[in-house]
């Protein structure tokens, strides 16, 4: 059983900022994002609320069957100049979270496996830790078979958490698991249909690369570096 708890960085305090980052684990975006987030947490007296999100695949089915013929090959190149950029490993999901040859509404799709884990790692007072660890699984390139041994357990452990108690928190049904993820995609559809989505006391910023514009944001409204005599984030290698 899980037991809602504050996160590693101690329960937010009254300096703490709060930022919502919409999310999906089938989007590389929301994996750079996430890895990010999760270090803008770190550094700063920061606290991210991770909305997990069906990816578009489930919102907008024919999304992809509406996009300009130059979509997929721009969105290949941008996604590896980013991870250029950045420093941040991308590759192919083996296996992908999505079966484009299965219906959107397929229980098949392994990501119905892992967005309920991260609504549950979100209640364990988690949810970054554990969406920036098992996006890396995915997405970095490095693990055939993600979904397969141990893997998802040890990503889990890494973030602080335990992959049977997310399950059983899953399980159980007061939680309402559906109901929040439904809840979720309704929120983020009030600020834009894309993620990763960062809102920030009602502003949003959509994509990864927004983050920097964000940061520009909260600093404007008071955000605190942890420990002051760290270097700029700008200055420093991801």
């Amino acid at each position: 059983m899980i037991v809602t708890k504050p996160n590693h960085l101690d329960a937010p305090s009254m300096s703490d900022l709060n930022v919502d980052l919409f999310f999906s684990f089938r989007s590389p975006w929301s994996y750079f994002g996430a890895c990010q987030m999760y270090k803008l947490q770190q550094e700063y007296a920061l606290n991210v609320e991770l909305h997990v999100v069906n990816p578009i695949y489930i919102r907008y089915n024919d999304f992809f069957d509406r996009a300009h013929e130059k979509w997929q090959p721009y969105f290949l190149i941008d996604l590896r100049r980013y991870s250029e950029y950045r420093g941040i490993p991308i590759g192919a999901p083996r296996p992908d979270p999505i079966n484009n040859e299965l219906p959107a509404d397929d229980p098949g799709h392994l990501v119905r496996m892992l967005s309920p884990l991260g609504i549950a790692a979100q209640a364990a007072g988690k949810g970054i830790e554990f969406a920036k660890e098992v996006s890396t699984l995915v997405w970095d390139g490095q693990v055939e078979g993600w979904n397969e041994g141990d893997h998802l357990e040890q990503a889990a452990s890494r973030a602080g958490l335990k992959l049977k108690d997310l399950k059983d928190w899953v399980a159980d049904g007061e939680n309402d698991w559906q109901g929040k993820l439904d809840a979720n995609d309704a929120a983020l559809e009030v600020h834009h249909w894309g993620v990763p989505t960062m809102v920030f006391e009602g502003e949003p910023f959509f994509g990864q690369d927004k983050i920097e514009l964000l940061l520009w944001r909260m600093e404007q409204k008071g955000l605190q570096r942890r420990n002051p005599i760290q270097p700029p984030l700008d200055n420093r290698p991801d």
